[in-house]
């Protein structure tokens, strides 16, 4: 089986998130037969709820969808490295792989901060791909700021 990269879905739930105002993050689940079954970008400041990053709102609707609590074998997409909250849901919902674009040096949970997949306490660790879109997530983000700081 060829490798096919969601990417370019998740820039655009990216970019509808920045639109509506939010950090433009966006996030895919990808079926093992590679089937987008969830989309969605941040929602926090619409929903007022801190949690609502596109990654667990990605989860929760697979979940929902499957009617379970575990994705095994399903894929994440994510244009920017999850947080540590991101990753240990990640974990908990036994992706197979996580797949990023931009790295978040300032708040990270995988590459940076605390490397959530590598505590000992860590119970599942996905096969992690970064710097898929590395540079147009940085640069939907760096544009979002620049413009949330007049400029």
């Amino acid at each position: 089986m060829t490798f096919r990269t969601h990417m370019d879905a998740a820039l655009m739930q990216a970019q509808a998130a920045a639109d509506r105002g939010e950090v433009p993050v966006g996030a895919l689940i990808v079926s093992p037969d590679g089937d987008v079954i969830a989309a969605s970008g941040n929602r926090t400041r619409e929903l007022n709820d801190p949690t609502a990053h596109a990654e667990i709102l990605v989860i929760r609707a697979a979940c929902e969808m499957l009617g379970q609590e575990r994705l095994t074998g399903f894929d994440l997409y994510v244009t920017l490295e999850p947080c540590p909250m991101c990753a240990a849901a990640i974990s908990n919902a036994r992706l197979a792989r996580l797949y990023y674009g931009a790295s978040d040096p300032k708040s990270g949970g995988v590459a940076q901060g605390p490397r959530v997949f590598s505590h000992a306490q860590c119970h599942h660790a996905p096969e992690v791909y970064d710097g898929l879109s590395a540079s147009a997530s940085e640069d939907l983000l760096k544009s979002f700021f620049a413009q949330k700081r007049g400029g």
